[in-house]
């Protein structure tokens, strides 16, 4: 058996939203005596999922972090949002934990919700165990549902129990390792009894098919096996441990959180089974003392603070950090909402650390006498949606870019940005769920109030016909007049050439000095061309033209050169413009058809559909979408595929509108604001 170690292991509850990891954290609490009574998220009394958006929603928007002591050992729980909306905010902090636990829902029929987390896990190389929630409430058996995930991971999915039924519904388990059967009782330990003589062939077949499943990378266990000899309990655990750290097996467990069954025996695999900070450290390439800054928080009562995981020795308050650069301010645990100040951190400790102001999410920072060594860098969340904003009240503005700038910081899939074309205020976020939280902590913490609005199309145009104009601008009014005289050939280009001007002035028509004035006059024109929008694709030649030895000016001639433009753009059959966005959709195959007639409907044109490549029944589905037609397609998608899809949309081209779409997006833009 795993001797103990030293130092705090952190867990990371993970898994789709909706299946109780708040309430299993709650169990976990409780059963190991960090609280005296189990709260509900029911009922709005867990430690964690105490933010007012998380208690209105009834479900995590943001991570949780709680800690417990369990048999002399120290343990931090990472309570991930299972929400795509907020998956953001917790991915470092999932990536710096020893161990995930999967929590999933015991219906077979909702096992592909857990293949995206599945996924993720084994692309960061995350070693991981799966805890079949709710499990008095199950009607289908374990084996199906095995078999439903199984081709969802490439890690063994290794039972680690078999259910005791008593009727219909599950009474208490038998663990194979040990060879034990347990009764459950409510929201207390479980009661060992008995291997019923009904259960000991099922038993002794699933035990073995567990071993079967070690001995896969254990070569003496399949000589002990294939001799009939019977392995020791050490060389169980032993493989069990050492495998999943590999990422070779996920062990199963099941329970049910809000009852407690199962919280025990799942307390004890944790504490055999989940590798060390140290072994973490390794994989994450963390050298000696350092802190991984995972997430940076903003509270009323302790200002910013880093959320870092310590490794390789402990760090105390004033300790200098950054190669000497800085000292670590105050140090502080959390349980929840909750904060207390301690003096220390021990290795494998996530604490919040602060007056680090120049430290940022994502960094390494040394503690031993080491500089700050940047990671690799996080590649940006899908941010699909956004919102024009625009505070209530002016004297807010100032205010508005102080607290929008704390909550990007906070939540990595939040992005603001200025829209220069539209002078629009524009909030990105992950989905229309993901920015109506963000607005409500806009509100509730920074008290700034803001109004929302579609963005704007950045819609442009362009020509039709090549036309020459002239174009003269005289004005007299006493001492120097102005006078610029030009005459300019305009021509279509095609598609994404942008703008092209060419001097053919010749024998002095136009002083050379004055010629740049002309273009400006002709860009100027292009702001807005006659249909409202920027023009692009289009060349210009000045031809001919005429000044005066007085009255010519740079401002004139720029003058001129935006009238011709101007008359010019007018009646040259201008047409209307769109971007267009090459649409790319992951999803489940169930979904696909409905997927693709969603697109199909908002003028998407579909360029292929393929199985996603390593995935079980999963499809990719490439389509060019106009981005007029983005406004409400992640909540659609969303809805087709019982939350799972999920794409990514980036600039492809500019495209002619339709006459009738064209028709209803100039009619809004000649109605008056």
């Amino acid at each position: 058996m795993k001797d103990r170690v030293a130092g705090v292991r952190a867990i990371a509850l993970v898994g789709p939203a909706g299946v109780g990891k708040t309430s299993l954290a709650e169990a976990l609490l409780f059963a190991a005596g960090a609280i005296d009574r189990q709260g509900s998220v029911d009922a709005k009394s867990s430690i964690g999922d105490a933010s007012p958006e998380a208690r209105a929603r009834g479900g995590s928007t943001e991570l949780n972090l709680t800690r417990f002591d369990w048999m002399g050992e120290r343990f931090v729980l990472c309570d991930a949002p299972g929400s795509a909306a907020f998956a953001p905010d917790a991915a470092r902090a999932v990536s710096a934990c020893d161990l995930a636990l999967v929590v999933i829902d015991p219906d077979p029929a909702r096992a592909p919700l857990v293949e995206p987390t599945l996924r993720a896990l084994e692309t960061a190389r995350m070693p991981h165990a799966l805890f079949v929630n709710r499990i008095d409430q199950a009607r289908g058996n374990i084996e199906d549902l095995l078999a439903a995930l199984q081709p969802m991971s490439a890690a063994a999915l290794v039972a680690r129990q078999i259910p005791i039924r008593s009727g219909e519904r599950v009474a208490g388990f038998v663990d194979l390792a040990l060879e034990r059967a347990y009764h459950y009782h409510a929201g207390k330990p479980s009661d060992r009894v008995p291997l019923a003589d009904h259960l000991k062939d099922a038993e002794k077949s699933a035990r073995a098919h567990m071993l079967e499943q070690l001995a896969d990378h254990d070569d003496v266990l399949l000589e002990q096996l294939i001799s009939d000899e019977t392995p020791a309990l050490g060389t169980i655990f032993g493989d069990l441990a050492s495998e999943t750290l590999q990422g070779f097996v996920a062990p199963v467990l099941f329970g049910s959180a809000t009852s407690g069954f199962g919280v025990r025996r799942l307390l004890k695999m944790l504490r055999h089974d989940t590798p060390t900070a140290a072994e973490t450290a390794k994989r994450l390439g963390v050298e000696g003392p350092a802190a991984r800054v995972v997430k940076i928080a903003h509270g009323s009562t302790v200002g910013r603070l880093a959320i870092a995981r310590v490794f390789g020795a402990r760090l105390v308050e004033g300790a200098e950090v950054d190669g000497g650069g800085s000292r670590a301010g105050a140090l502080f645990t959390l349980q929840g909402a909750a904060t207390a100040k301690v003096a220390r951190a021990e290795a494998g400790e996530l604490i919040g650390i602060a007056k680090m102001d120049s430290a940022r999410a994502g960094e390494t920072i040394g503690t031993g006498g080491g500089k700050i060594a940047a990671g690799e860098a996080d590649a940006p969340p899908v941010a699909n949606v956004a919102l024009a904003i625009a505070v209530k009240d002016h004297k807010d503005e100032v205010r508005l870019s102080t607290a929008l700038n704390r909550l990007v910081e906070e939540d990595p899939g939040l992005s603001w940005g200025q829209e220069e074309a539209s002078r629009e205020t524009l909030l990105h976020g992950i989905n229309d769920e993901h920015l109506a939280v963000a607005l409500e902590r806009l509100k509730r913490r920074y008290g700034v109030a803001v109004t929302t609005g579609k963005p704007g199309v950045p819609y442009k145009e362009s020509i039709r016909k090549a036309v020459t104009k002239r174009g003269r601008h005289k004005k007299q009014s006493g001492g120097h007049g102005q006078f610029g005289d030009v005459v300019i050939a305009i021509r279509p280009l095609p598609h994404g050439k942008g703008f092209v001007f060419e001097d053919k002035i010749t024998g002095g028509a136009i002083p050379k000095q004055w010629i740049p004035a002309v273009e400006q006059g002709v860009k100027d024109a292009m702001v807005k061309g006659p249909l409202g929008f920027p023009v692009v694709d289009v060349a210009v030649t000045l031809n001919d033209g005429s000044f005066h030895s007085v009255d010519s000016s740079e401002l004139a001639f720029r003058t001129a050169g935006r009238i011709a433009m101007a008359e010019a753009l007018a009646e040259s059959a201008p047409y209307l413009l769109e971007p267009v966005c090459h649409l790319t959709v992951d999803a489940p195959g169930s979904a696909s058809a409905r997927i693709t007639s969603a697109t199909a409907s908002r003028r998407g044109q579909m360029l292929g559909m393929a199985p996603l490549d390593g995935w079980s029944r999963w499809d990719r589905i490439e389509t060019l979408l106009p981005e007029a037609e983005l406004h409400g397609l992640d909540a659609e998608l969303r809805s087709l595929s019982q939350g799972m899809a999920h794409y990514r949309a980036k600039f492809d081209h500019l495209a002619e509108v339709n006459s009738k779409v064209a028709g209803e997006v100039l009619k809004r833009e000649r109605e008056p604001a």
